[in-house]
């Protein structure tokens, strides 16, 4: 790769290719994932949506985001001190995502009901507290949909006891086609710069939502979904909608 590629021009030019491929190469897959979104929506089941990271950015937008489906939650680490009574020293460890147990705690507060989908999110698709929550969401019968990178889960081993990962417990699995590490511009004296599971992450997760409304509106339903809390009546209307899954859903500030 020449230098000059390592430049704005040069990503925005890389990055906007793979986005054009998703849109074709992802059709299939993307279909699948709306299935089991509005299979989800119309069983009056709750998305619960996980990840660690930067991976949480597509938590985002998933979960609780204006033009996104109402019934959304977002299950975070952070819920052990939220949620859990857990000292909030227990965020400072970075390695916190590796203990065993965790996924299991988080899946506890949340109290998913059994018809409620769980997409989980992660580029490498191997760390424990991502795997433990995959087995306990399977374990307990409900549909994984996974948004990983299938490069670099490939690229490296387990990390759970299990021996599996990811891709091997879910039902669907969007590809968000980042290289193994994610940072697409390589440098001239080795490494890389500028991630791209962000952007491909959150291109795939409004495709799966827009294909899933469609489905919806043609078997005759309303999507629910947000209208932004900034204009006239949105947070009003929002809150109504909200009602119908009480308990379920959670919105803290953020």
């Amino acid at each position: 790769m020449s230098v000059e590629s390592v430049s704005a021009q040069g990503f925005a030019r890389q990055s906007l290719a793979v986005l054009q491929h998703i849109t074709e190469s992802a059709r299939e897959d993307v279909a699948r994932a709306a299935d089991l979104i509005a299979r989800c929506v119309r069983s009056d089941g709750v998305i619960q949506a996980f990840g660690t990271g930067h991976s949480q950015a597509m938590v985002l937008e998933v979960a609780g985001r204006a033009g996104g489906l109402v019934p959304t939650n977002r299950l975070s680490i952070a819920d052990l001190v939220l949620y859990g009574g857990d000292d909030p020293s227990v965020l400072d460890d970075p390695l916190l995502e590796r203990q065993a147990g965790v996924a299991a705690r988080l899946y506890e507060l949340a109290d998913p009901h059994p018809e409620d989908l769980f997409v989980i999110i992660s580029n490498s698709g191997v760390n424990n507290v991502i795997v433990e929550m995959a087995l306990h969401a399977k374990e307990r019968g409900h549909r994984i949909l996974a948004i990983t990178s299938l490069s670099h889960t490939r690229a490296v081993p387990a990390g759970h006891p299990s021996g599996k990962k990811l891709v091997d417990l879910a039902d669907v699995v969007l590809d968000n086609v980042a290289p193994r590490g994610d940072a697409l511009l390589e440098l001239p004296g080795g490494g890389a710069v500028c991630a791209l599971s962000t952007l491909t992450g959150v291109m795939l997760v409004q495709m799966a939502v827009a294909e899933a409304s469609a489905v919806l509106l043609a078997a005759g339903e309303q999507p629910p979904v947000y209208v932004s809390a900034n204009v006239p009546g949105g947070f009003e209307g929002n809150l109504e909608l909200e009602k119908r899954y009480a308990g379920r859903i959670r919105r803290t500030a953020s």
